[in-house]
C-alpha cells in the first residue's frame, strides 16, 4: 500500500494560495533575503543580551566559579539558595513598597501633566506657542548635575529632604521629553474631530478627555512606561534626598547590599536578577501598546 502523507493539503484553496507563505514564514523569508541587515541584528542583539545573561548565570554560580580562570560560562551546578541567601539579607520586600510609593505617582503624575501641556501645544493656538515650546525642548539638554545644588537648597527651605515628595511632586509639571512626544502623537490625529466637537459645543477640555485621550492611549502607555521605569531604576535622587535606611528604594538598597557584601557575587547578581524581574515582565505583558506608541508618534511638526 503507498503510504499516506501526514500533512494535509486544502484542496479548496487556490494554488496561489497555497504557495503562498504564512506571515511568520513571510517575514523569516524576507529576512534571510537580507543577510547583512539580518545579520547584523543578530550580532547587536547578542551584544545586549550578554550582559543579562552573565548576571543570571552568575547568580547561580558558586563563588570559586565566579574568579575561575578560564572563565565559567555555565555553573557546574546551579546554587539556586543565592537567590533567598540574598532575599534574606536584603530586605526586598521594604525596598519594593518604597520604589512603587514613588514610581506610581510618577508614572501617573507625568502622563496627565504631559498630556494637558501637549494638548495645549498642539491643537490650541496662542501667542509665543512655538517659542515656549522650544525652550521646554532646550532644557532636555541641560544636565541634571546643573540644578542639583538649587533645587537640594529649594527642597531643603521646604523641608523636604528624607521625604519621597522631593521624587514625586515635579512628575506632575510635566516632563519635556514626555510633553514632545504626546504633541507629535497629538497631531497625528485628524483635526476635523477636534473642529466637529467644537462646533457641536465641546470644551477644549471636554475635547482633550473624550476624543484625544482615547485615541492616545498607545502614546499615553509609552509615557508612562518610560517614567515608571526611570523612576524604578532612578539612583542619583533617592541617593541625595533620602537619609533613612528604612525609605531607600531598590536602587539604593542594591547599593548598599554592594558595599555590606563585596566578595558576595552571585548574591549581589541574584539581588540585581529579582530587581530586574519586574521591568521584564511589564515590558513583556505591554509589548505590543509599548510598540504602537513609538511607531506611530511621528515627527509631524
Amino acid at each position: 500500500m503507498a503510504q499516506t502523507s501526514s500533512k494535509r493539503i486544502d484542496f479548496t484553496a487556490t494554488p496561489r494560495e497555497r504557495a503562498t507563505p504564512s506571515r511568520g514564514q513571510s517575514r523569516w523569508l524576507e529576512a534571510l533575503r537580507q543577510p547583512l541587515p539580518f545579520l547584523a541584528v543578530v550580532v547587536f542583539a547578542i551584544i545586549f543580551a550578554l550582559p543579562v545573561y552573565w548576571m543570571l548565570v552568575t547568580s547561580l554560580k558558586s563563588l570559586d566559579e565566579v574568579f575561575a580562570d578560564p572563565l565559567v560560562w555555565w555553573p557546574r551546578q546551579l546554587i539556586w539558595g543565592n537567590y533567598p541567601d540574598a532575599l534574606q539579607q536584603f530586605p526586598f520586600w521594604r525596598y519594593l513598597a518604597n520604589t512603587l510609593t514613588i514610581a506610581l505617582p510618577v508614572a501617573f503624575g507625568t502622563t496627565i501633566s504631559s498630556a494637558f501641556v501637549a494638548y495645549a501645544f498642539s491643537r490650541l493656538r496662542w501667542r509665543g506657542r512655538d517659542a515656549v515650546f522650544y525652550l521646554i525642548l532646550g532644557t532636555l539638554m541641560i544636565p541634571n548635575w546643573v540644578t542639583l545644588v538649587p533645587l537640594y537648597i529649594l527642597f531643603s527651605r521646604m523641608g523636604w529632604l528624607d521625604t519621597y515628595k522631593p521624587l514625586i511632586v515635579p512628575a506632575f509639571f510635566g516632563d519635556p521629553f514626555s510633553i514632545f512626544l504626546l504633541r507629535q502623537f497629538f497631531l497625528r490625529q485628524p483635526q476635523e474631530l477636534v473642529d466637529a466637537a467644537r462646533i457641536d459645543g465641546a470644551s477644549h477640555l471636554r475635547v482633550f478627555l473624550q476624543i484625544m485621550l482615547p485615541l492616545s492611549r498607545p502614546a499615553l502607555v509609552v509615557v508612562a512606561l518610560f517614567a515608571f521605569i526611570n523612576s524604578w531604576n532612578d539612583f542619583f535622587n533617592p541617593l541625595i534626598y533620602l537619609s533613612t535606611p528604612e525609605k531607600y528604594t531598590l536602587q539604593v538598597g542594591l547599593f548598599n547590599f554592594f558595599g555590606l557584601h563585596v566578595v558576595n557575587w552571585p548574591g549581589l547578581m541574584a539581588a540585581a536578577a529579582v530587581i530586574l524581574a519586574p521591568i521584564a515582565i511589564i515590558f513583556a505583558i505591554a509589548q505590543r501598546a509599548f510598540i504602537e506608541g513609538i511607531s506611530f508618534t511621528g515627527l509631524r511638526g
